[in-house]
């Protein structure tokens, strides 16, 4: 009979000969058997239980066909809560757990001490932001819209499963907000902004929606679609943040200065020092 150890060892083995990223090995066998990854390492040399090892191996059957881990498990975790995902919504990302931080620092600089701020999240997907923000902020009134209803379904369950109430709608970008003529202190996205022609890893092209990730010719359709009418969903004291590709800044501030010339904009670095964050102040002077 195998041990942990062993049983992973070969699992790497067969991932890096499939030219897959071994280490989801290691995250697969952690997420089935439940444990820390120091629990783990105190039971290596154990003997795995048939049941789990033989999960175990179809998990690794499906990483070696490129299968995304959060499809083969069936969820993802995201600023440490547990999100169901498929094929319908995008696989929430580590980096846009630090939007939401930034989201929720802005919140407590700008917005806090006034009380029923508004935000709305466009293009939820999974609501791993909207869910995210209202578990932080309780206080926070929190809509999110999606043009999928499949999205929203999945988002939906995530909204009961976190034991948070968010106002779904279901529409394309703003139309929902504008159709029910809603105005919000913080809108927030994290629009497609993948060009069209951009090659994509196999995981990511083959399992989750386009629709969730190629925004036109340069990646910056839906942040023009959101710009050209957000002053109609914005208060006059307000605030938009977005989700951007790290090699976006320039054209996109572009834009910005274009449709808000008075707006006050800050773009923000992730982890790895990479420009990911844009964030766009109305009747706010942001901190230094």
């Amino acid at each position: 009979m195998a041990s942990y150890k062993q049983s992973l060892r070969a699992a790497e083995k067969q991932l890096q000969n499939a030219e897959c990223g071994e280490q989801a090995a290691f995250m697969l066998l952690l997420e089935l058997a439940q444990m820390e990854a120091h629990n783990l390492y105190m039971e290596f040399d154990q003997e795995i239980p048939d049941a789990l090892n033989k999960q175990f191996q179809e998990g690794i059957a499906r990483l070696a066909e490129n299968e995304p881990l959060a499809h083969i498990l069936g969820y993802e975790w995201f600023y440490g809560y547990r999100f169901l995902v498929n094929e319908d919504v995008l696989i929430p990302r580590p980096e846009t757990e630090e939007l939401v931080a930034n989201i929720l620092s802005a919140y407590d600089d700008y917005f806090k001490m006034n009380g029923n701020i508004i935000a709305a999240d466009i293009g939820t997907g999974s609501g791993a932001i909207a869910i995210s923000l209202k578990k932080e902020e309780p206080s926070l009134h929190v809509l999110a819209t999606d043009i999928s209803k499949k999205a929203v379904d999945v988002a939906a369950r995530n909204a009961e499963l976190n034991e948070v109430s968010i106002s779904f709608c279901i529409g394309d970008m703003l139309e929902p907000l504008i159709d029910r003529d809603l105005k919000v202190d913080i809108l927030i996205s994290n629009p497609p902004y993948i060009p069209q022609e951009e090659i994509l890893e196999a995981s990511v092209k083959d399992h989750e929606p386009h629709v969730a990730l190629f925004g036109g010719d340069d990646g910056l359709k839906y942040y023009r679609i959101m710009f050209e009418k957000a002053k109609q969903v914005l208060k006059p004291r307000s605030m938009m943040a977005f989700e951007m590709g790290w090699n976006q800044r320039e054209a996109l501030l572009n834009e910005v200065k274009r449709y808000f010339p008075d707006a006050c904009t800050e773009v923000l670095k992730d982890m790895n020092g990479k420009d990911r964050m844009l964030f766009v102040y109305f009747g706010i002077q942001p901190n230094s």
